[in-house]
């Protein structure tokens, strides 16, 4: 089991697959969690709803240890661009940037 800081947040957003992949037949949304740790910014752990684990582990290399303070969420995204080339990628920037304005949204509740 995974050890997260004791105040780490999990956040969660969905962004619609394009219908033409494999992933639509089974989920009709990518779904994408990211562990943050609040203290730190840095995101401690990423799940993600895509079917191959190859997809999942090479996602989690890119955001695992990724400092959102920082690098910022446009850094990621542009990554994400520049590296992954799946069906997916628009969904899962969609679902990134979601993602991350929710923990903002969050964020703003603390001050």
């Amino acid at each position: 089991m995974e050890q997260y800081s004791s105040n780490s947040v999990y956040f969660i957003s969905y962004a619609k697959l394009p219908s033409d992949i494999s992933a639509a037949h089974v989920h009709k949304v990518v779904g994408l969690g990211m562990i943050i740790n609040p203290d730190t910014e840095i995101i401690e752990d990423v799940s993600c709803t895509l079917l191959t684990q190859e997809a999942r582990q090479f996602l989690k290399s890119i955001f695992v240890g990724y400092d959102l303070q920082k690098n910022g969420i446009d850094n990621l995204l542009e990554i994400i661009k520049k590296r992954y080339h799946g069906m997916a990628q628009k969904a899962l920037c969609v679902a990134t940037k979601s993602t991350y304005l929710k923990y903002l949204e969050w964020k703003k509740t603390l001050y």
